[in-house]
């Protein structure tokens, strides 16, 4: 049996996996509570229907109340965007300091998304949802590994998420780079934003080759294994791709396959580096903004103190043949926003030893580099992301 379809028959162990409500009969009901970044179940659940307006709706969930909707999906729908709406109303002005902005915008979007998310969904067993214009969210629920043998409930914002990453799964997403579509799980980093693809599919190989000439590279951190396949398409001997979270790893086994490029990456799950093994080349695209996600998705993006950044430098010299390069792919939005400076960066290349031995740069081209509304567009205009370059110090003590 796959993992997925364990997780999918275990069963809760603990009370806080329980919610508890009324329903329109009075009777009381209980059931699985279904949450992805551990929110506890709400302790007061009102149940609601069509019949309740947005406005009584906002002073619910703002009192802390929980909706439990019984109407209709589409309605459903549109009462959330109403809540939206109704919270950003509420939003205080940000403050013109980048850093200050972008701690208030983190915190607005914490608490719009608490109040957003206390309007609720009960999905039967077999993952039915039993509301009138309801979709079909059966595979949807599975990919995210919500339990099938049981009913539960969560948010709707959840399963708007579960049911937006079934679609980036079915349909995929183009990558030019490889002239051909990824298609990213659920929890898994989706290559939306091409240009970092673009720079390690532009960079010139190493030379160096270890063992009987091979040209062997890492990918540290592969996700949906989109540079794996870039590299193994770009004529690398070996690539070695690792990953700590096992979607991304079912997901790059996934998408390599369907490349036919299984035969030419190993997927290891490991903590960065595969343990004892070393390569002509080693890749990083590792979170770029030093601050603490509130989400597993958002680990890809955000990284309390920079670890990933800071292991991958502490560690890199160890795991390159000689001659051999690290590739550091990271953008300097976080310099933009006063979390990390410049000379910060150089600071951790000359702590590890390493030297920048050229450096590729590219602009964003997704569409909130060039949103003039965005509290944060002069941070987001100016962004530029580069691949650094980085070879072992020749001096450098063993």
């Amino acid at each position: 049996m796959a993992k997925s379809e364990q997780a999918n028959t275990t069963r809760p162990t603990t009370a806080e996996q329980q919610i508890s409500w009324t329903d329109g009969d009075g009777r009381a009901r209980t059931a699985w509570w279904h949450s992805e970044n551990g929110t506890p179940p709400p302790r007061e659940v009102l149940v609601a229907d069509d019949r309740m307006t947005a406005d009584a709706a906002y002073r619910t969930v703002l009192g802390g109340t929980a909706i439990l909707w019984t109407g209709d999906f589409q309605n459903a729908r549109q009462l959330l965007s109403a809540l939206g709406r109704r919270a950003d109303r509420k939003r205080r002005p940000f403050a013109d300091d980048p850093a200050t902005a972008f701690n208030q915008q983190r915190q607005s979007r914490a608490v719009r998304s608490r109040l957003l998310g206390r309007l609720l969904v009960a999905v039967d067993e077999g993952a039915v949802l039993p509301l009138r214009r309801a979709p079909d969210v059966r595979d949807a629920c599975a990919e995210a590994g919500c339990p099938l043998d049981r009913p539960f409930v969560c948010s709707l914002t959840a399963l708007l998420g579960m049911t937006g990453a079934h679609e980036w799964r079915r349909k995929g997403v183009e990558v030019p780079a490889l002239g051909a579509r990824i298609h990213p799980h659920y929890g898994v980093f989706s290559p939306v934003r091409g240009e970092y693809v673009d720079l390690v599919a532009e960079a010139p190989l190493p030379v160096a080759t270890g063992a009987g000439g091979a040209v062997t590279a890492f990918d540290i951190g592969t996700g949906s294994g989109v540079l794996a396949a870039v590299l193994a398409g770009r004529g690398v001997s070996e690539v070695v791709a690792t990953d700590q979270n096992p979607r991304a790893l079912a997901c790059a086994t996934e998408n390599l396959e369907r490349l036919g490029l299984a035969d030419r990456v190993r997927l290891v799950e490991a903590d960065l580096f595969p343990p004892g093994e070393r390569a002509s080349l080693a890749v990083c695209n590792p979170p770029w903004v030093p601050a603490k996600p509130t989400s597993a998705l958002e680990s890809a993006v955000y990284d309390p103190g920079s670890r990933m950044l800071r292991e991958f430098l502490r560690r890199l010299p160890r795991h390159l043949v000689p001659g051999g390069e690290g590739w550091l792919v990271l953008s300097d939005l976080a310099e933009h926003l006063g979390l990390r400076t410049r000379e910060d960066l150089l600071e951790l290349f000359e702590k590890a030893g390493l030297d920048v031995v050229g450096r590729l740069d590219t602009t964003p081209r997704h569409p909130r580099a060039h949103d003039a509304s965005d509290p944060l567009h002069a941070a987001r205009s100016a962004e530029v992301t580069s691949l650094w370059r980085l070879a072992v110090r020749q001096n450098r003590p063993s």
